[in-house]
């Protein structure tokens, strides 16, 4: 009886969670070419960011020319940025010009005009609990 109740109430605790949680799509613009993967990153702190291992959640799809469309499913309202690059040779990372210059296409949430590396306060921004979208254009 005790099992039950418990299952019960993780269920419930499961459920409203996903109740408070919504869906961002992010259209990645300006793709060059169908080669290799584009590859996004959702970050939810400063701590970390661009560290593709230090990423919330990471998403690799294939590269098709002009936009492609992902979706991170499931998040709860709070503040977010998301950074992606076209890995076009299929690497498994973004490759850098004198360790600093990005070779590949790359883009941030609120597409951000740099100099310098870029900063999670640069590309953050606010989602609520329901649904969201956001764009992203790519710099070769």
């Amino acid at each position: 009886m005790i099992k039950s109740g418990l299952v019960l109430f993780t269920l419930a605790v499961l459920a409203a969670a996903q109740a408070g949680a919504g869906d961002l799509a992010v259209a990645v613009h300006d793709v060059r070419g169908g080669t290799g993967e584009v590859r996004l990153m959702l970050f939810d702190r400063d701590e970390g960011f661009r560290k593709e291992d230090k990423a919330r959640q990471k998403l690799a799809l294939p590269a098709g020319a002009g936009t492609v469309n992902a979706v991170f499913p499931g998040l709860p309202a709070g503040r977010y940025a998301v950074m992606v690059y076209h890995d076009e040779n299929g690497n498994g990372k973004l490759d850098l010009r004198f360790g600093m210059f990005p070779k590949e296409g790359y883009g941030l949430s609120n597409n951000p005009k740099l100099s310098g590396p870029p900063k999670f306060k640069d590309a953050a921004f606010e989602i609520a609990d329901t649904d969201s979208r956001i764009d992203i254009r790519l710099d070769y």
